[in-house]
């Protein structure tokens, strides 16, 4: 395999990797807590190395995931004191914790690989550096197996635990009903997210698995109302992201990383503007619509009001209805010209009139307004 494609492939197991267990933060509106996590846990493998004394010990993992674990605990603690709001216990806990990593590795450890620097931002461009021999034999980079196994991991969590998920999810009170243990569930994710966290950013660095972890996701959201679908076009669109990532960077001689987040950014705020159900621009044309269905009924139940009054002519006039409505004359002429077309209005001697279509459409609006 080529350096080129060993970076890509990992690049693409860890966006899917990451997007996983994100849909489930992104639908449990703990977002924000994937960027607490991915930093805080740099103190448990600051921690894990005092006792090793080894970077490849596997307890680094081990305190890496009851860091997670920890700044997850420590978060709710505080909140459920009602005395500070999630994201005010976040912002207490994450810098606190992150600080402290970084004050122990510049006090006692400033002679070991242990990169703050790395731990941010990663470097992809390494990842063929790092080559798994087995047997003698060179069978890639050591990155494409150790993120493929936190996939394998994911996915089996995912799929072993999908109703459970799901039901704690979007309803943790019939979990508990139905025997399910929204706690246990919860943190298991938790440790999910640590674990999938630590085991990626020595490749990707935790901004781009944060980038990974919710970016997809979010944008997967606004695409379907499916969870199923949810989480297989979070992988895909991750994966896309982690592809075209790579070569704007290789098209512009930046970071791998930082390239890939900036793709991932761009491709929600496309998704966002453009989504035919949730994004900006079909939302403006829902509302836009709404304003203008809205307009017309309150236009024939005030025609409705003063038919056949000695105050229709100057309540229902042409060029004195808009004072009345408190309407602008460009929303009135908007609005009149549209009833017009539809046959629900006449205008006679500058007095506007309902039809028997207008009088029995706003007949039947106003009883189903006031009606039980």
């Amino acid at each position: 395999m080529s350096p080129q494609f060993e970076i890509q492939l990992v690049a693409v197991i860890v966006a899917v990797a990451c997007s996983l267990p994100g849909v489930f933060l992104v639908l449990r509106k703990m977002s924000m807590m994937s960027d607490s996590i991915t930093h805080t846990i740099l103190l448990g493998i600051v921690l894990a190395f005092f006792l090793t004394h080894d970077l490849s010990s596997p307890l680094l993992i081990v305190g890496a995931a009851l860091t997670g674990l920890a700044t997850v605990w420590l978060t709710e603690t505080m909140n459920r004191t009602k005395l500070l709001s999630e994201d005010a216990a976040i912002g207490i806990v994450f810098p606190l914790l992150f600080s402290i990593a970084i004050i122990l590795i510049t006090k006692y450890a400033g002679s070991v690989h242990l990169d703050t620097d790395s731990v941010l931002l990663g470097e992809l461009a390494f990842v063929p550096f790092n080559r798994m021999v087995l047997f003698g034999y060179d069978i890639g980079a050591k990155a494409i197996y150790s993120t493929m196994a936190l996939l394998i991991i994911n996915l089996a969590f995912i799929i072993t635990f999908f109703k459970e998920l799901k039901l704690v999810t979007f309803d943790p009170v019939l979990a508990a009903v139905v025997g399910i243990s929204p706690s246990l569930i919860h943190y298991s994710l938790m440790m999910l997210v640590s674990v999938t966290t630590v085991g990626a950013f020595e490749a990707v660095g935790s901004v781009l698995v944060v980038a990974f972890m919710i970016g997809p996701p979010v944008t997967a959201y606004l695409l379907t109302d499916n969870l199923k679908h949810m989480l297989v076009l979070s992988g895909i669109i991750g994966a896309v992201n982690g592809i075209l990532g790579f070569y704007l960077a290789v098209l512009f001689d930046v970071s791998i990383s930082g390239s890939m987040a900036v793709i991932t950014g761009l491709v929600f705020l496309t998704v966002f503007i453009t989504a035919p159900h949730r994004g900006l621009i079909s939302s403006l044309r829902r509302r836009s619509r709404q304003k203008i269905d809205f307009s017309k009924k309150t236009l024939l139940f005030h025609l409705y009001n003063h038919e056949g009054s000695e105050a229709e002519i100057q309540e229902a006039g042409v060029h004195t209805l808009a004072d009345h409505l408190h309407w602008d004359m460009g929303l009135t002429d908007k609005i009149v010209k549209a009833l017009l077309k539809e046959g629900n209005i006449i205008i006679e001697n500058d007095v506007i009139k309902m039809t028997d279509k207008g009088r029995i459409l706003s007949v039947a609006e106003y009883e189903a307004l006031f009606s039980d």
